[in-house]
C-alpha cells in the first residue's frame, strides 16, 4: 500500500456495524415461541396446575432474562473471552470451559434423575438448569480459541485431531446422559474446524470415523436401540405413540390449519406438546403455511449469521458465528426430522419455540455474542 492510499484511508470515517435485521428475528423468534407455548401447554397446565398460563409464565420469565443478557452480551466486545483478566489470572474462555467440565461432571455424580437420565440440577424455586447447554456456548468459544492458535495446523489430519483431543472431555461428558446434545456440540466443532481448515478432505474420513464411533453409542445402548426399533415400525410398536400422533397433528392441518388454538392432539394426545413436538401442533394450528413461514423465518437467520461471519473482523468472529449458524441448523433439522419422523426419535428442542429456560438463555447470549462480532464489522458510510 503506498502513502498515498495509507492516507486516504486514515482520511475516511469508518462506522460500526450492528445486525438489527438479527436481532429483529430473534425477538419474533421468542414471542413466536411464546405464543405456541401458551397455545400447546395450557390445557394441560390448567389440568396439572389450575393456571393455564403456567408454563407461560415461567418461559417469560427466561425470556425477558435472555433478551438482557443479549443486549449486555452485544455490547461487549469479543475479543474479551480470548484475553487474561488480571483479576482471575485466566482467560474467560478457558473459565467457562473448566466450569462446564465440572458441571457435567458434578450432574453425572448428584443431579437430578428425570426420566430415567441425570441431566439437570435442581436450583429450588427458580427450577432445574441443564448444563448442556451452557456447554454448547463453552464448545463454541473453545473450538474457535484452540483453532485461532494455530489454524494453519488444521490443514492436516493431525491438527483436528489436536483440536478433537482438547475438546473431546467435554463432549464425553455431555455424551454419558444424553446423545444427541453431543452430536450437536460434535457438529459445531466439526463446522468450525472445516471452514478454518484449507484442505477439507480428509473430514470425509473423520466423519466416516465419526459416525462409526456414533452407531455404538446408539446400537450398544438399549434405550437408543429401542427408539431404532421404533422409528422402523411406528404403526405397529406400542412406544411409537407419540410420533404417531405428532403425525396425526401434522396430517389434520392441511395447508392453512385449523387455526391459533384450535389444536386437538394438543388435548393430552401429544404427551408434553410444548416441548419437543411442539412443531407438529404448529402445523396442526397454522398448515404447511405456517410451518413453511417458520422454516423460511429460521432459514434467513441463518443467511444473518452466514453474512456476520463472511465479514467478521477476524478469524475468532467467524468462527463464533459458524459455530452458532451450526448450532441452530443443526437443531432445527434434527427437531424437525424426528418430529416428522424421518430420522429416530432424540430429545432435541426447535430453537426459541420449545419450552425450556436453559436452552432459551444459552441461546440468546449466543445471538448476544453474535450481535458484538456484528457490531465490531466497520463500514464506510
Amino acid at each position: 500500500m503506498t502513502r498515498e492510499e495509507r492516507e486516504q484511508r486514515k482520511s475516511k470515517k469508518f462506522h460500526s456495524y450492528y445486525d438489527y435485521s438479527l436481532l429483529f428475528l430473534t425477538l419474533f423468534l421468542v414471542g413466536f415461541g411464546l405464543i405456541m407455548i401458551y397455545s400447546t401447554s395450557s390445557y394441560n397446565a390448567s389440568r396439572k396446575f389450575d393456571n393455564p398460563m403456567y408454563y407461560l409464565e415461567r418461559q417469560g420469565v427466561f425470556a425477558i432474562i435472555g433478551i438482557i443478557a443479549m443486549l449486555i452480551v452485544s455490547k461487549i466486545d469479543y475479543r474479551i473471552y480470548f484475553k487474561k483478566f488480571p483479576i482471575i489470572k485466566m482467560k474467560p474462555v478457558l473459565l467457562l470451559y473448566g466450569l462446564c467440565i465440572f458441571l457435567q461432571t458434578y450432574v453425572l455424580i448428584f443431579g437430578d434423575k428425570i426420566k430415567g437420565q441425570k441431566r439437570w440440577i435442581e436450583l429450588g424455586p427458580l427450577g432445574s438448569f441443564q448444563p448442556s447447554e451452557l456447554s454448547k456456548i463453552a464448545i463454541i468459544l473453545f473450538t474457535a480459541y484452540i483453532v485461532n492458535l494455530a489454524p494453519k495446523k488444521l490443514d492436516k489430519f493431525s491438527g483436528f485431531l489436536r483440536v478433537v483431543i482438547f475438546v473431546a472431555p467435554l463432549i464425553v461428558l455431555v455424551l454419558i446422559p444424553n446423545f444427541s446434545t453431543a452430536l450437536v456440540m460434535t457438529c459445531i466443532m466439526g463446522a468450525i474446524c472445516f471452514i478454518a481448515s484449507r484442505k477439507k478432505l480428509y473430514f470425509i474420513i473423520a466423519g466416516i470415523l465419526g459416525a462409526g464411533i456414533g452407531s455404538i453409542f446408539v446400537f450398544f445402548v438399549g434405550y437408543r436401540s429401542t427408539r431404532i426399533d421404533v422409528w422402523l415400525n411406528v404403526e405397529t410398536h406400542d412406544k411409537g405413540y407419540q410420533i404417531r400422533q405428532g403425525l396425526y397433528a401434522i396430517a389434520s392441518g392441511g395447508i392453512f390449519g385449523r387455526g391459533l388454538g384450535e389444536s386437538m392432539q394438543k388435548l393430552g394426545f401429544i404427551p408434553e406438546s410444548h416441548n419437543d413436538m411442539i412443531f407438529a401442533v404448529i402445523c396442526e394450528e397454522l398448515g404447511l403455511f405456517g410451518a413453511v413461514s417458520l422454516i423460511l423465518i429460521f432459514v434467513l437467520m441463518i443467511w444473518r449469521l452466514f453474512v456476520i461471519a463472511i465479514n467478521a473482523p477476524d478469524l475468532y468472529g467467524g468462527l463464533i458465528a459458524t459455530g452458532v449458524l451450526t448450532h441452530i441448523a443443526v437443531q432445527v433439522l434434527l427437531n424437525i426430522a424426528v418430529v416428522t419422523s424421518t430420522i429416530p426419535s432424540t430429545g432435541i428442542p426447535l430453537p426459541f419455540i420449545s419450552y425450556g429456560g436453559s436452552s432459551l438463555v444459552v441461546l440468546l447470549v449466543e445471538m448476544g455474542i453474535v450481535l458484538s462480532v456484528s457490531n465490531q464489522i466497520k463500514y464506510e458510510r
